[in-house]
């Protein structure tokens, strides 16, 4: 482990330093879009640009690494990613915050292209399971102390969003000093959308409706917090308990999981989080008929974070239990191709997730936010339940649940030992 992360300390650490930045950015928009009076609409259509433009560089990142190289990518893209922030800054507009958020997407997904690959390449078949391990790690950590920087200094003001210009800037040097030479690029196929349905109904439906729960949670999860006048401290302390309770619940849920019918747990969490739901809307001091009478006053915030943590603890593990369930029905060597065409369904519920959410909220108030999960969640739990009286349970010793961040890559899924890839290293010393 030690030698491995000596071989690799360059990527993972800008690849860390960057994560951190980007876990601040988009919590501190939601709050500066509150302040500055955005309507609910005009925010979740913001949010969902960094989804649109992530989606369409997924698509389009591949082409340009082969043409120009990883380090040239890398360069270029969170040279954008640092731009786009300060943009935000300047000009304080709606329509203006559409587009740069659609180029932080775009950047972001192609540094996460760059470092997965860069991964694979200096790993191998005995290594990538630690690598995997290091870099969702990193993943998970440098995110939630993102969140926390929400309290470096107030959102009304330009220092905050020249520290994550600042952080993404300084994310450039530890790679673009690196002596070794970056890796060939390879493509990765996905399974159609059409053929997905057909090999697991259930799993790619559960797969699309987490989509819409993952981007509305971390896009207008501050937005709801700061709507209710949450302090700036409280925020921060939200969106850290959502992140490091979903990254904790990831492996005794993946246990089980991993020890019966995959589609109990994914009901279980299903329902778990409308039920939590619903009690994080109690606890707001409403109920499903009331919430616009919803106070902060009224709030019961020990219980209300309680109740996130639970939830927290139900959704975020969906992602993975959804890769894993459906890698139970397709053979090890098209697991990654799986991994592929599930990110792409996830990516089409991911950008209509913000629009959905802010249109709840404009209609029910902040805690229309509760209802888009709840909705989701719910739809996941019934389906799931159509599904086991139309199929019986099957059984693939081949296919694990792996702990992995919502943002991964095909290329990142390909680092999990499970799936059987070939995966050779150019480092022969």
């Amino acid at each position: 482990m030690g030698k491995l992360f000596k071989n690799s300390w360059a990527l993972f650490t800008g690849y860390g330093i960057m994560m951190i930045a980007h876990g601040f950015q988009g919590n501190l928009l939601g709050v500066r879009a509150v302040i500055e009076n955005f309507n609910f609409i005009s925010t979740g259509t913001m949010m969902s640009g960094y989804f649109i433009g992530y989606f369409i560089g997924a698509n389009v990142v591949p082409n340009l690494v082969q043409k120009v190289g990883h380090i040239r990518v890398f360069a270029a893209f969170a040279s954008t990613a640092s731009l786009s922030i300060l943009i935000h800054a300047v000009f304080v507009d709606p329509v203006v915050w559409i587009c740069g958020r659609f180029l932080t997407g775009f950047s972001v997904i192609g540094i996460f292209i760059v470092v997965e690959s860069w991964l694979n390449d200096r790993a191998n078949n005995r290594t990538r399971g630690q690598v995997l391990s290091i870099y969702m790690v990193i993943s998970f950590m440098a995110l939630s102390l993102g969140t926390l920087l929400l309290n470096f200094s107030s959102p009304e003001k330009y220092e905050p969003f020249i520290l994550i210009s600042l952080l993404l800037s300084l994310a450039l040097i530890p790679i673009l000093l690196t002596k070794r030479k970056p890796p060939k690029f390879k493509k990765i196929a996905g399974i159609k959308i059409k053929e997905l349905y057909k090999i697991s109904p259930f799993g790619t439906v559960s797969m699309f409706c987490t989509g819409f729960i993952h981007s509305a949670i971390f896009t207008l999860g501050a937005v709801y917090a700061a709507t209710l006048n949450f302090t700036i401290f409280e925020i921060s302390l939200l969106i850290f308990i959502i992140t490091t309770s979903g990254a904790l619940f990831q492996w005794p849920i993946g246990y089980f999981s991993d020890r019966g019918d995959r589609r109990i747990i994914i009901i279980g969490c299903a329902f778990a989080g409308s039920i939590f739901s619903y009690l994080a809307v109690a606890s707001s001091g409403a109920s499903l008929e009331n919430m616009y009478l919803a106070t902060n006053v009224d709030m019961d915030k020990i219980m209300f974070f309680i109740y996130v943590t639970l939830y927290a603890g139900m959704a975020l593990p969906l992602f993975t239990l959804n890769l894993a369930y459906v890698n139970d029905y397709v053979p090890k060597e098209k697991f990654v191709a799986a991994g592929a065409g599930l990110q792409i369904i996830f990516g089409l519920g991911a950008i209509s997730g913000p629009i959905i959410c802010s249109a709840l909220m404009y209609r029910y108030g902040a805690n229309g936010f509760f209802v888009h999960l709840f909705i989701f969640h719910t739809l996941i739990g019934l389906f799931g339940m159509y599904r086991i009286t139309q199929r019986s349970y099957q059984e693939n010793p081949e296919s694990t649940y792996t702990p992995l961040p919502r943002n991964i890559t095909p290329l990142g899924i390909e680092l999990d030992p499970t799936t059987g890839a070939d995966i050779s290293s150019t480092d022969k010393k």
